[in-house]
């Protein structure tokens, strides 16, 4: 009976280090700058071995990149140097480039600083309607009989009821 368990056990240790072997078979042999200040300088270093490992095929690319980051040779044709610039907008971003053996090599990194708020306003559409010219006022009708304009007011005050009357009529 432990017989049998031991020989499960090291069946079973086998097989999840097969599974872990491939899974971290990912991409340890490359590095990326793992935090930047809003516009600044990332790079980035891969060393593959001939026939093993990920050697790449196409620039780095990230939404968090300026431009995409194109590969140097330095002097051994497995390993490679490269270099761009972070876009000013702080906040977590990931960057991957292509393998030969078909993998995609992936890494994320920090733009430092405090990202903008996220806000739920939706963008307004495009006006589909065309503009309408500006209105003028429309002018009174005119006709022969000017009105007649308002009589002034007395511009004294009475002094009291000899002034005014008594309040009978003439």
């Amino acid at each position: 009976m432990v017989k049998k368990t031991l020989i499960g056990l090291m069946a079973a240790s086998a097989a999840s280090l097969t599974f872990t072997a491939g899974a971290h078979a990912d991409f340890t042999d490359w590095s990326l700058t793992s935090e930047v200040e809003p516009g600044g300088l990332l790079s980035a270093f891969v060393a593959s071995e001939v026939g093993r490992g990920c050697a790449p095929v196409g620039p780095v690319t990230s939404p968090g990149f300026a431009a995409p980051m194109q590969w140097v040779d330095v002097g051994n044709p497995s390993k490679h140097l490269g270099y761009t610039h972070a876009i000013e907008r702080p906040g977590k971003y990931s960057a991957s480039f292509p393998c030969t053996d078909g993998r995609t090599a992936t890494r994320t990194f920090t733009i430092l600083g405090t990202p903008p708020p996220t806000t739920s306003v939706e963008p307004k559409p495009p006006a589909t309607a065309k503009p309408q010219p500006p209105t003028t006022k429309p002018k009174p009708p005119t006709s022969s009989k000017a009105p007649k304009p308002a009589k002034p007011q007395v511009g004294i005050k009475p002094a009291g009821a000899p002034q005014t009357g008594d309040g009978s009529l003439p």
